[in-house]
């Protein structure tokens, strides 16, 4: 499934489970429930956000975005980060009053049944969009993903919590969670700024990427550097971009290598790594033999 099919779905998906969850606070007067509902409206602008973010990032390149329009994505999770921030401020401010007045709880029963349904489908619409997301490579349908099924989390835990505070009568745990789930979704925005302005800032693939780009360069140059067309790879840089990923490096070749050898080498190394990793665009800089450094990677 596109990204863009994906990410429709869970903006409509997100705005039943704020349906059903914003039904069970007002069964309950509940500021836990009202804390987990309010997450669900922050799903919901996010889910926009990151749909228009994908449709974007979708556009080929052209002349004022000759790499392409990829980072957007990261624009949009950076946002879903920020909203989630918001919410919890609005979170603490509704709690405070009943944490120095604590309040029972109304309808407590048909509350949690509204709220565990509405988490069921939270799980289900995790899931399926951290697979769509990973398959597409779509950093904005993964972040989409995770943060719901965070909110399945919380969602549990102020379930439990309401249970314990019906059971023991300690009403003051309703404020107590809703402040609990406000700390624990700025913890979740802040890995999701993270995380996003990592990618715009230019890191480098995963460590466990790097190891699969090395050895696929290093069965593609078998041979090529026991006969002496291949002296040397050195400078090899990585990013990623949305779903694409970028490799650079330099290869040395013996300085009486013609244009077309070195450009066939290249074509070799290009086409190993398209073979194995979807999205990746290969820049390769031929240099002779005396600009060897002797390091950085080894062949074979």
């Amino acid at each position: 499934m596109t990204p863009t099919l994906a990410l429709t779905m869970s903006l409509l998906v997100a705005g039943a489970v704020f349906g059903l969850k914003w039904w069970a606070y007002a069964l309950t007067g509940s500021v836990a429930l009202y804390s987990d509902a309010l997450e669900s409206i922050v799903n919901i602008v996010a889910a926009g956000a990151a749909l228009i973010a994908v449709l974007v990032s979708r556009r080929p390149a052209d002349a004022n975005h000759p790499y392409g329009h990829t980072k957007a994505e990261y624009f949009s999770a950076v946002l879903e980060g920020v909203l989630i921030v918001l919410a919890a401020l609005a979170i603490v401010r509704e709690a405070w009053p009943k944490l120095i007045k604590p309040e029972p709880i109304a309808e407590l029963g048909p509350g949690m049944l509204v709220s565990l349904g509405a988490s069921g489908l939270n799980v289900l619409l995790g899931w399926f969009l951290i697979q769509s997301g990973r398959k597409a490579r779509s950093p904005a349908v993964v972040a989409d993903g995770k943060h719901i099924l965070t909110d399945v989390l919380t969602s549990v835990g102020v379930l439990v919590g309401i249970g314990l505070a019906w059971l023991s009568g300690w009403w003051i745990l309703d404020p107590l969670l809703a402040i609990a789930v406000a700390v624990n979704i700025v913890w979740v925005g802040w890995r999701l700024v993270r995380d996003s302005v990592g990618g715009l800032m230019d890191e480098a693939v995963p460590e466990h990427d790097l190891a699969t780009i090395h050895h696929i360069l290093n069965q593609a140059l078998k041979g090529l550097a026991s006969d002496g067309r291949v002296l040397e790879v050195h400078d090899l840089r990585t990013r990623r971009a949305g779903p694409r990923t970028f490799v650079e490096f330099h290869l040395v070749v013996p300085g009486n290598t013609s244009v077309e050898q070195a450009h066939q080498i290249c074509d070799r190394l290009e086409n190993a790594l398209r073979a194995s990793l979807d999205g990746v665009h290969t820049t390769i800089h031929v240099e002779p033999d005396h600009k060897a450094k002797h390091s950085t990677f080894r062949i074979g």
